[in-house]
């Protein structure tokens, strides 16, 4: 590249993101179209979100927490499981999410499907995956994600780079490819019970549909209607 060709920070032209503007003309969300629980609608639109809009990563999503004085955080995580009693994800247990968690288990699950102009909000609370749960995932996962589970002490400040790589190292020499790694002892899921579920779906105009379902005393299920 020619040194006339490089766009410096003073070169760039400021973007001003009130003037992005995005008109939606997707289909709409009638109550009519919802099956009988959130987690049936969930696997519909996760299903045309992977294999319809073939979306990267349709699994994505941000987990926010707060923790016990309320103070909140939010990261993207991947969702490994799904099913009527909830929505799992796997974590050290000593990172920031699992210590909020264990301050304050309740968390909201958000996964922005922009391309579909969708969202879906999960509410609920978490509880940690037993360990044969926990034990069964771990050994779907590629060798070097299990290695890189012993290597990483989540959320801990750390000297920079090297010292990673270094962990890294020494783990991939003592379980070389094939042999058995262990689960790491702080390492597992946690199950997200949801207790509300909100399917947002872009309109012309701002006026998107907004069905929320919320769980009732009996076990089934409240939809309602919230305003755009």
């Amino acid at each position: 590249m020619r040194q006339d060709d490089r766009v410096t920070d003073r070169d760039a032209v400021p973007l001003d993101p009130a003037a992005m503007r995005k008109q939606y003309r997707a289909e709409g969300l009638a109550e009519t179209d919802l099956p009988e629980t959130p987690v049936a609608q969930f696997a519909r639109w996760f299903a045309q979100a992977a294999t319809q809009a073939h979306l990267f990563e349709p699994n994505a999503m941000v987990v926010s927490t707060a923790n016990a004085e309320g103070r909140p955080s939010s990261r993207t995580v991947l969702l490994k499981h799904f099913d009527e009693q909830g929505f799992v994800f796997y974590t050290n247990y000593n990172s920031r999410k699992a210590g909020d968690l264990a301050e304050n288990p309740y968390v909201s699950l958000l996964f922005p499907w922009h391309p579909m102009a969708r969202q879906v909000i999960v509410s609920g609370a978490a509880r940690r995956t037993g360990r044969d749960e926990t034990a069964a995932y771990f050994r779907t996962r590629p060798h070097g994600s299990q290695l890189g589970a012993w290597a990483s002490a989540q959320s801990s400040v750390i000297s920079g780079r090297a010292e990673l790589e270094a962990a890294y190292a020494e783990l991939a020499a003592r379980y070389p490819e094939g042999e058995q790694v262990p689960v790491p002892p702080d390492w597992g899921g946690f199950r997200v019970a949801p207790r509300s579920v909100e399917f947002w779906q872009g309109r012309e105009n701002r006026l998107h549909d907004r069905l929320r379902y919320v769980a009732q005393a009996d076990g089934g299920w409240r939809v309602e209607r919230l305003s755009p």
